[in-house]
């Protein structure tokens, strides 16, 4: 496997090869900056013991999941300093050489630890200019041995970020008129996959001509970004590609994913997104994707669906089951959801 971070720090790198470039049709073009009309929702209220506070940060977060698929939460209790520590940590982990970084190269889609390049090397025609990180670190904590104290850091946040998911996921239930606890007990949140992923995109000589990662929704039900300040994520609204810029200081970029749109029975829906590149500097985001247990059964929630009215859209799938073929395979736009539709 030959990293891109090798191949871009070739001193006599003009073009890339013809194996990493993407066409880019014209529908997939960006529209437009919308930073700032992205949904912002405050964690502390949303956890409020004030119950119209409460109620009104749900109405908010309804409106986000519905006509957005992403927004930004604030005050969320996850101290900076270790949002700061794990961008830091995680930096180090890709300045390992590549010797030390391949002892855990990717072999199975449920590795524990999984480093690699594009998004399946194995079955990718079309190379992206991506190296990851990615590591299961719930029900069961893992993490490489390496670089000193990447455990101890990875392990805490692993820890604030459920805590974050589980109470976006009370507000998501409660505001599809479920009880507030659905999500948590019956897809067996306790147990629920937990998977922190970093994607590393460095400098391309040709960024028109490459992409990071294609257009993709995630296959679980939320997942959380931080990056470190470098511009390149786009989010698709409205049939239109909009830019995403550095997200507000100390807040996490939330994006509903598969899972969710399920659960919903297709009133709110994954959002795709891309990550695009630049010619100058490193772009690095860190990458919390937050599903069911491995052996739950995904499909929409009972009460949301009625026979006449709004019929169920989904064939129920165990989560393990969805997640092998998402990441068995290329990444193509939303085309699982489209393998379990009805």
């Amino acid at each position: 496997m030959n990293s891109v971070k090798s191949l871009a720090e070739s001193p006599d790198l003009l073009r890339i090869p013809s194996i990493y470039t993407y066409s880019v049709n014209s529908t997939e073009s960006p529209a437009s900056d919308l930073q700032n009309a992205i949904p912002t929702i405050d964690f502390a209220l949303l956890t409020s013991a004030d119950p119209d506070l409460r109620s009104q940060v749900i109405q908010e977060l309804d409106i986000a999941c519905k006509d957005w698929g992403f927004f930004q939460v604030i005050n969320h209790g996850v101290p900076e300093s270790l949002m700061g520590m794990v961008i830091e940590k995680s930096v180090e982990f890709f300045d390992m050489s590549d010797e030390e970084k391949k002892e855990f190269e990717e072999k199975g889609v449920l590795d524990p630890i999984r480093y690699g390049t594009s998004f399946n090397s194995q079955k990718d025609e079309i190379f992206y200019w991506r190296d990851f990180l990615k590591v299961i670190v719930h029900p069961e904590f893992n993490c490489p041995n390496k670089p000193l104290g990447f455990r101890e850091v990875l392990l805490e946040y692993s820890k604030r970020t459920r805590e974050v998911v589980k109470g976006l996921l009370n507000g998501i239930s409660t505001s599809l008129g479920l009880d507030p606890s659905y999500v948590e007990k019956t897809w067996k949140l306790e147990s629920g996959l937990q998977v922190f992923v970093v994607n590393l995109y460095p400098p391309c000589p040709q960024p028109e001509l490459a992409i990071g990662l294609p257009p993709h929704s995630d296959h679980g039900l939320l997942t959380l970004l931080i990056n470190n300040g470098v511009d390149g994520l786009q989010i698709k609204l409205k049939g239109k590609w909009v830019n995403v810029n550095n997200n507000l200081p100390n807040s996490f970029l939330v994006n509903t994913a598969d899972q969710l749109q399920i659960l919903s029975n297709r009133k709110y829906q994954s959002v795709e997104h891309r990550a695009t590149l630049n010619s100058a500097v490193t772009r690095l985001s860190v990458v919390v994707v937050n599903g069911p247990a491995l052996d739950a059964v995904v499909e929409p929630a009972h009460t949301l669906v009625t026979k006449e009215r709004c019929p169920s859209a989904y064939i129920p799938m165990k989560y393990e089951e969805y997640l092998k073929m998402q990441q068995g395979n290329r990444i193509v736009g939303k085309t699982c959801l489209d393998k379990v539709r009805l």
